[in-house]
C-alpha cells in the first residue's frame, strides 16, 4: 500500500498554485476542469514526478470551513510536508514573505516550522534524521 493522493482544502485554486508552485517549489501535475469554476488540479514535488500527489480541493462544502477555522485556532497543521534543513528552508520562506505561526523547533531527533499557506491552512515542516 502505498500514498498516492492527499488533499488539502484551499479557498481559491488558482492562489494556491501559485504559492505552492512558486513559493514551495513544487510543480504542477494535473490541471482538469471539473465544472464550473473548479480542477482537479495537483501538484507534486519536483524530483518526485511519479511520486504522491497533493490536491488543491476547492474549499466549497460546508463542514470545511469550521474544521480548517478550528485547525488553525488550536495551531494544528493539516499537513506536514519533509525538508532537507527547516532552518534553512524557513530562512529561504520568510525571505519570500511567507508568515510562519511556530518558528523551527527541535523536539528530539525532529525539527519543526509551521506557516500560513495563505488558502485557508497551516503547513508544517520537518526534518527528521
Amino acid at each position: 500500500m502505498r500514498i498516492r493522493l492527499t488533499s488539502v482544502f484551499v479557498d481559491d485554486q488558482a492562489k494556491a498554485l501559485d504559492f505552492y508552485t512558486r513559493v514551495l517549489g513544487f510543480v504542477k501535475k494535473h490541471d482538469v476542469p471539473v465544472g464550473g469554476q473548479d480542477r482537479w488540479l495537483t501538484v507534486v514535488a519536483p524530483e518526485e514526478a511519479g511520486g504522491a500527489e497533493l490536491l488543491l480541493e476547492p474549499a466549497g462544502h460546508p463542514a470545511v470551513r469550521p474544521y480548517r477555522d478550528a485547525l488553525v485556532q488550536d495551531g494544528i497543521p493539516i499537513a506536514q510536508f519533509a525538508v532537507e534543513d527547516v532552518e534553512a528552508e524557513y530562512e529561504r520562506l520568510r525571505g519570500l514573505g511567507v508568515r510562519f505561526t511556530q518558528e523551527p523547533v527541535v523536539t528530539g531527533p525532529v525539527t519543526t516550522a509551521v506557516f500560513d499557506d495563505t488558502c485557508g491552512n497551516l503547513i508544517q515542516i520537518a526534518t527528521q534524521p
